[in-house]
């Protein structure tokens, strides 16, 4: 089977999506399928073009652990701005539509979201290909950017919705990260029957416990402290100010002894660095991004980890990705996130639940933390003993025998 994969981030972008479509990749080969992703030319989340890569109108075709890449042009921008986001989505669904069809031999093409532009060029190129149209539903899009405040037009979002729901019915299968987000579909009349639920996973191989890197926390000066942190995209969604909240709210109490980290980039991360530069946190760090194969280093640093949304009602749907990660590592979570992944965290005991946008509920938990070693090893424990549960490798096979159905 000749799988044709369309997602606008993939290696040697870090986030959530790329890693996704990356590490499942990389199963099906194994499973003796060929795969061609069609993506565009790393930038996420600066905006800026990696290193060694350069955005050109003419595709550039690689190879990565045996998938074949073809990397089309698309309007690159930060992830900010109306307007400038729009362009950067509808260019690579332009471009991805024209260039798919130099792929040849394909029996079934997907589309991954978070925004949708990618599912629809997906939506057309199996359409002219007389192929089967898998949607990855991985964001209630366009939901969850009404959610951020990005679109307030009621008009604009009507039509995206009405695109929206268009996909779910013309699509042959669709593969959801959640269970929320399947039950969604079928109050709005989606057909039960062609929604699959494969969760994110997490890498086994690489995300595995390991000591503290003593070298690295020497390096950013955390000698001696508590270090809980976040790692991840610095975005709208994540209402990472309530973290600077909380680091105020120890530096008052004079808890001198917890660091808060903060590691990754993205449209909200110069704000919160002025923010933290205003109320003169000196417990607050701030991290670039690093490579992947870098990024466990720091995870190891963690005494525990923050996962935080905004509290809007449809991340009650959402399970963040970083969440299983965690639990690789061995890193018990404070979890400002509602919904189906509270239920996770509660139910696998792998961490402590906060209300999301509560900076006291959060200093709360940090302390609480902080001073029960013994809760903390029970949840050390139960991370790795669930996080089998979620072995990437099986979440690959989950979503190929729905692409094997579909085909």
């Amino acid at each position: 089977m000749h799988i044709l994969f369309l997602t606008d981030n993939f290696p040697p972008e870090v986030n959530a999506p790329a890693s996704r479509t990356y590490e499942h990749c990389r199963e099906w080969l194994k499973e003796g399928h060929k795969v061609t992703v069609l993506t565009c030319v790393p930038n996420f989340p600066s905006g800026k073009v990696f290193d060694g890569y350069h955005n050109s109108w003419r595709p550039v075709r690689q190879s990565i652990d045996g998938i074949h890449i073809v990397r089309v042009w698309s309007y690159i921008t930060a992830n900010e701005g109306l307007i400038r986001r729009t362009l950067d989505y509808l260019s690579y669904m332009i471009s991805a539509i024209i260039f798919a069809s130099t792929v040849r031999g394909v029996d079934i093409v997907v589309g991954t979201s978070p925004q949708f532009f990618t599912a629809w060029a997906a939506y057309i190129t199996a359409w002219y290909k007389r192929v089967p149209f898998i949607f990855e539903l991985r964001d209630m899009w366009p939901e969850s950017i009404r959610a951020v405040g990005a679109i307030r037009n009621r008009y604009i979002i009507k039509v995206l919705e009405f695109m929206e729901l268009f996909l779910y019915r013309r699509a042959e299968g669709i593969v959801s990260v959640t269970r929320s987000f399947k039950q969604n579909l079928i109050q709005r009349g989606i057909a039960a029957n062609k929604i699959s639920v494969v969760t994110n996973g997490v890498d086994l191989t690489r995300f595995a416990p390991q000591k503290k890197n003593e070298a690295l926390i020497n390096e950013i000066g955390l000698q001696g402290q508590f270090v809980v942190g976040y790692i991840g995209t610095h975005g709208l969604a994540h209402a990472l100010e309530t973290l600077l909240e909380a680091g105020r709210l120890l530096s008052d109490m004079k808890e001198k002894e917890v660091s808060i980290v903060f590691l990754g980039d993205g449209a909200r991360k110069v704000f919160l660095q002025h923010r933290a530069s205003e109320l003169e946190l000196d417990n607050v760090k701030f991290l670039p991004s690093v490579r992947k194969d870098d990024v466990t280093k720091y995870w190891s640093i963690l005494d525990a980890a923050i996962i935080h949304l905004k509290k809007e009602p449809v991340f009650k749907t959402v399970i963040p990705s970083k969440l299983f990660e965690c639990m690789g590592m061995g890193i018990p979570v404070l979890h400002g996130v509602q919904g189906e992944s509270a239920e996770m965290v509660e139910e696998h005991k792998v961490g402590l639940v906060f209300e999301p946008e509560n900076a006291k509920d959060l200093r709360k938990v940090i302390l609480k933390f902080r001073d029960n070693p013994i809760l903390r090893e029970e949840f050390k424990k139960n991370c790795q003993m669930h996080a089998k549960k979620y072995d990437r490798k099986n979440k690959a096979i989950e979503m190929l025998t729905v692409l094997r159905d579909a085909v």
